[in-house]
């Protein structure tokens, strides 16, 4: 009796969960379907931003949000293979090790907007005056200077389901390894890395949907630009970071229904990264 019990609790918490997951794609295509209607496809490849003239385009807000991504991704990935190299193979055990992965979930758990105050205080700056001593004008506030800040954000994502998947390798294959002469680095290299890809790759993606999502502290140093993306170096937008900045001052319909279409194309981005995420991993077998 209480097994049947414990069994339809958890039929009725799944059922629950699939039922909201299902009202969340329905609101988003029934708040954008006004704007759906007025501008269809045309939306993914226009930039007019207008809420006075009723005119709305989202690839700003859709290239500003991908490049920005992907130049974190590319950032954090030097950062984030040292950290599970390190704390995987070299740092296992030990008082070191224990505060190194203690620092690296803290992370985590600081709010974004902490951190976005402490790049705009720090990385933009830093940014302003490196490409001044460059000879390129820049007021700091660019999407070079939210990649650097998201990148220190997302590594922690990457670097813990890494590390642990390092630590999984079985001793008996490194120890073969070792038997045949090979160095630390070519165990590292050619048997634990490939062996351990699969929960490595896994944490590139997790933190490449952290990087899409991520809004408060990219919208304090991305310099909040409606043109067209053009150079790392200038202003732009991503479309957590207009949807944060506008959503309380759309007070017209269409201009609303814009806003949750930004949703939507953000939903669309975020799954179909989700889907070639999973095809590499079946293709590869990893």
């Amino acid at each position: 009796m209480k097994e049947k019990i414990f069994k339809t609790l958890l039929y009725l918490c799944v059922s629950v969960f699939v039922l909201a997951i299902i009202s969340f794609i329905i609101f988003l295509i029934d708040g954008a379907f006004l704007s759906l209607k007025k501008f269809g496809l045309k939306f993914f490849v226009t930039t007019d931003w207008d809420p006075v003239l009723g005119k709305y385009g989202g690839l700003s807000y859709i290239t500003g949000t991908i490049v920005t991504s992907l130049l974190a991704l590319l950032f954090s990935l030097i950062f984030s293979f040292s950290i599970i190299i390190t704390l995987g193979e070299y740092l296992i055990k030990g008082t070191l090790a224990k505060v190194l992965n203690y620092i690296v979930d803290l992370i985590t758990v600081i709010p974004s907007t902490i951190i976005g105050l402490w790049g705009l205080f720090t990385i933009v700056p830093l940014v302003r005056s490196t490409l001044e001593y460059f000879g390129i004008s820049s007021s700091g506030l660019s999407v070079f200077s939210a990649s650097i800040l998201l990148s220190f954000m997302i590594v922690p994502y990457s670097a813990t389901l890494g590390q642990h998947a390092l630590k999984m390798v079985p001793q008996d294959i490194k120890e073969a390894a070792y038997s045949l002469g090979a160095t630390r680095w070519e165990v590292i290299k050619k048997v634990m890395l490939p062996y351990a890809r699969s929960g490595i790759f896994a944490g590139i993606m997790l933190s490449l949907g952290r990087a899409l999502g991520e809004t408060m502290a990219v919208t304090m140093v991305i310099g909040n630009s409606h043109h067209l993306l053009k150079s790392i170096f200038e202003p732009s937008n991503t479309i957590a970071s207009v949807i944060a900045n506008e959503f309380t001052e759309a007070t017209d319909e269409l201009y609303l229904s814009s806003l949750i279409y930004l949703a939507l194309i953000l939903l669309i981005i975020t799954t179909v990264t989700n889907i070639i995420g999973n095809l590499i991993l079946k293709k590869y077998k990893v």
